[in-house]
């Protein structure tokens, strides 16, 4: 029997089942395996793929859906891959084109490396930032934050949820939820009683990814990194939004080096929602 085009393959939904498979994509591709995050991503958004003849995946990714459910306010696209041995066969630009079309008008963003950004721009989607990859031990100051941080409690989530909307500008009630769980720490930054700041360290193979990080200021986004690093027994790992070049500074005095920049686009509208100046960095750039 003839094997069958990969343009004739079905595109079909993704589940926690296809977890192993996922993973061994990603490795397939020079990635690391990062199963913790692509359980999250598969239990919080939506997985889409193609399945390969002789097993496995050809195709794989993820979309992550903010706002009310049955009219999201924006969609984020992540874990964009295609197995090595069907590459350069226009089957990135086909599972792309399927979801595109899928979220109808919902705005979408992603981020891009340097090798996507061509199809991407293919597709209509438009670079309206960029955030740059940190990763290296932190190594502390010795002088106390300004701003004070303490560990975050059940009774803390939904003013979490309501700092995340009014900074995210869209509802993620059901990213934030699943943070206790998903997260080695969730940290909160308070001044007179109120959560002005968030910050969660999560495990990505041998680092800790920090994300999302949500503060009122520079020193409160400060105050958050050194008091997860002072928790961490791993490097620490963030992507931080480039227009927040006084913290990517600090990060640099205190043991981060750059890793690498990711374009951040957007399809359908020109701008991403909220408060970039309260927003740092990204749960993971995966889920925007």
């Amino acid at each position: 029997m003839p094997t069958p085009s990969p343009a004739a393959l079905p595109i079909r939904r993704l589940t926690l089942r296809d977890l192993t498979a996922c993973a061994d994509l990603s490795e397939d591709r020079g990635w690391p395996r990062e199963e913790h995050k692509w359980g999250f991503l598969l239990t919080a958004g939506r997985g889409y793929g193609i399945d390969a003849p002789d097993g496995g995946l050809v195709s794989a990714c993820v979309v992550t859906d903010y706002g009310p459910q049955e009219r999201p306010d924006l969609g984020a696209i992540g874990m964009v891959l295609v197995a090595e041995r069907y590459a350069r066969q226009g089957i990135g630009r086909r599972l792309m084109r399927h979801v595109v079309d899928s979220m109808g008008t919902t705005p979408l963003t992603l981020h891009s490396t340097p090798y996507g950004r061509p199809l991407y721009e293919e597709l209509g989607f438009k670079v309206t930032g960029r955030a740059e990859m940190l990763r290296g031990r932190f190594t502390p100051s010795g002088s106390e934050p300004t701003v004070a941080t303490r560990a975050a409690t059940a009774e803390d989530l939904s003013a979490l949820v309501r700092l995340d909307e009014e900074v995210f500008g869209a509802d993620r009630t059901h990213i934030i939820t699943r943070l206790p769980a998903f997260a080695d720490q969730l940290r909160v930054a308070e001044e007179n009683g109120r959560i002005v700041g968030y910050a969660g360290a999560w495990p990505n193979m041998d680092t800790q990814v920090v994300g999302p990080l949500i503060a009122r200021d520079t020193e409160t986004a400060k105050a958050l990194i050194a008091a997860l690093a002072a928790h961490a027994d791993r490097p620490l790992r963030t992507d931080i939004d480039v227009r927040h070049d006084e913290l990517l500074a600090w990060a640099k005095e205190h043991g981060l080096v750059s890793v690498a920049f990711n374009a951040v686009m957007t399809y359908g509208i020109s701008e991403l929602p909220g408060d970039w100046t309260r927003r740092f960095a990204p749960l993971t750039v995966a889920a925007g």
